[in-house]
């Protein structure tokens, strides 16, 4: 398990399982749909389940989230995939996670995949879950920013990491988390 130093870009506070009730500004959103479902758009890019076409996608009952509420990324995915395809910019923000974890010298590849249905604590307070990969779509090729539109972002994470970049996770036992906090898996 890797003990590295994590960097929180957005805080919050959720009660164990909550679905948070506002979003990161406060304000209320509309009240979710019975039977949520979103389309996705998945480009001509080998590796990826389905090619050139759009396909209807349930979501998670009871929020406004694709499949998770908090996602966490490391720098070694990141690494991994800036190492896969040197033409592209790998930044965190192109993924939008919740949480970067900032693993140590030595440490490469997909680190997370390593995580999936461990808990982790993070810091002296909190413990989330990892529940599922994090599987990226078309969304992570668009420009944003000063970041270009890429479509060698996804075709490198789909070759190198099945389209997965980073993982969702539940909240198990809430707190507050602070910059430089060490991850563990619990009981480590």
């Amino acid at each position: 398990m890797a003990r590295a130093s994590s960097t929180l870009v957005s805080s919050a506070r959720f009660a164990p399982g909550e679905i948070p009730n506002a979003d990161v500004a406060g304000r209320s959103p509309r009240q979710p749909p019975e039977k949520p479902t979103l389309e996705e758009y998945w480009p001509d890019i080998e590796g990826l389940i389905h090619r050139e076409t759009v396909t209807d996608e349930g979501i998670p009952q009871g929020n406004f989230f694709d499949l998770g509420v908090l996602h966490i990324l490391t720098t070694a995915t990141i690494d991994a995939l800036r190492s896969a395809y040197p033409g592209g910019r790998f930044e965190a923000r192109r993924f939008r996670p919740n949480i970067i974890v900032q693993t140590q010298a030595g440490e490469g590849g997909f680190v997370e995949n390593s995580w999936l249905n461990q808990t982790l604590a993070i810091g002296d307070q909190v413990q989330v879950r990892v529940f599922s990969p994090c599987p990226r779509c078309v969304m992570t090729t668009l420009p944003q920013g000063d970041l270009p539109q890429d479509h060698g972002i996804l075709r490198a994470a789909a070759q190198h990491n099945n389209a997965n970049v980073g993982v969702y996770a539940l909240v198990v036992r809430p707190g507050m988390l602070h910059r430089g906090d060490q991850v563990t898996a619990a009981g480590e």
